[in-house]
């Protein structure tokens, strides 16, 4: 969701549901949720959390069950399931397949996976800090150069912490202490920078949400050197797919309310089923499904067929995929003037 999304509009009256920046403001309190969580384990735990919690939460398949997968899921539902989007940016999605194809398929042969695994990076952090940069925006009205020296400084110091956390078996004693340097450096231009850019903001609604992002980065850096990996990373996601789908389903509301616009709403009304609930249930069963069961079912179908076996078709394959062209459509499909925007309004 780029920065022009999150402009403030008064409600229409065909609007049945807003975004409450009041709610998106709230997901920010698992940062102090975090907080208190380390601090009872640190001091009357000695460390059993640190321990013993994996270096993400990707690697606990509730939890992708949960946060990761559906709103990635939720996000192709919206997009492919309404004709008039598909036709729409048809060529985008058409032109990014394969420019998916040809980079990660051709480009595997001679591209090492750490380069791969980099440039993934950067871009899912980008992607994350742009959303939650670009919803603040409405808010809190920064000049474009604040933006985007707040915005390139927090995914900076991101990429960095990202890499200190899921590379540094690979990296030596030496990589690992000036990434972490690196990092306090990032963070540190983050603070003095901010500090500088809040004068710009006169609200104290603004200038809580202004903190809340600086926050967002600022804490993982703390839980990345506290080698609390797992909370470093919860933070951001949490609140970056909580905020995402806080859109989609008012969208999808105000959409469908009325008169269901595709195959999957007017199913739903037919069965009765509310239409706040439509997406959420059906982004969330198909998140598990191809979470606990979809490699299992490609390596039977393949094996019995093929005699061969896909392993991660789904897990890697498909929703790698997904979550690649969710970073690409987000992009564009929330701005000004996109057909989205019509079922979109705010709320302080």
């Amino acid at each position: 969701m780029s920065a022009q999304i999150a402009a403030t509009q008064d409600l229409k009256a065909e609007h049945k549901l807003a975004v409450s920046f009041r709610l998106l403001l709230g997901l920010y309190a698992i940062i102090p949720l975090c907080l208190i969580l380390q601090l009872i384990d640190d001091w009357f735990w000695q460390g059993f959390l640190r321990n013993n919690l994996p270096s993400s939460p990707s690697h606990f398949i509730l939890f992708q069950i949960l946060f990761g997968t559906p709103h990635i899921v939720a996000s192709a539902l919206l997009l492919t399931s309404n004709t008039e989007y598909l036709k729409f940016y048809q060529r985008n999605l058409l032109g990014m397949t394969a420019a998916i194809v040809i980079f990660f398929g051709a480009g595997s042969l001679f591209i090492p996976y750490q380069v791969f695994y980099v440039l993934v990076a950067a871009w899912t952090v980008y992607h994350v800090l742009k959303q939650q940069h670009g919803v603040a925006r409405g808010i809190c009205p920064l000049p474009s150069w604040a933006f985007y020296l707040l915005l390139w400084l927090s995914v900076a110091a991101g990429l960095f912490i990202y890499i200190g956390i899921f590379l540094k078996n690979s990296l030596n004693a030496q990589q690992v202490e000036l990434i972490r340097h690196i990092a306090a450096g990032l963070c540190t231009a983050l603070v003095f920078s901010a500090i500088y850019c809040q004068r710009y903001i006169t609200a104290t609604f603004g200038k809580l949400f202004f903190w809340s992002n600086i926050l967002l980065v600022l804490s993982s850096f703390y839980f990345y050197v506290q080698q609390y990996y797992f909370l470093a990373i919860l933070a951001p996601r949490l609140v970056h797919d909580a905020t995402a789908y806080v859109f989609y389903v008012t969208h999808d509301y105000n959409r469908h309310c009325r008169h269901p616009q595709n195959f999957i709403y007017r199913y739903a009304s037919r069965c009765h089923m509310h239409v706040f609930i439509v997406l959420p249930v059906c982004s969330f069963m198909l998140a598990f499904v191809l979470q606990a069961y979809g490699d299992g079912i490609v390596n039977a179908i393949t094996e019995f067929f093929f005699g061969v076996q896909i392993r991660k078709a789904i897990t890697v394959g498909l929703l790698g995929y997904l979550a690649l062209m969710h970073y690409y459509t987000e992009a564009f499909t929330w701005k000004q003037g996109s057909p989205y925007r019509r079922f979109i309004a705010f709320v302080k």
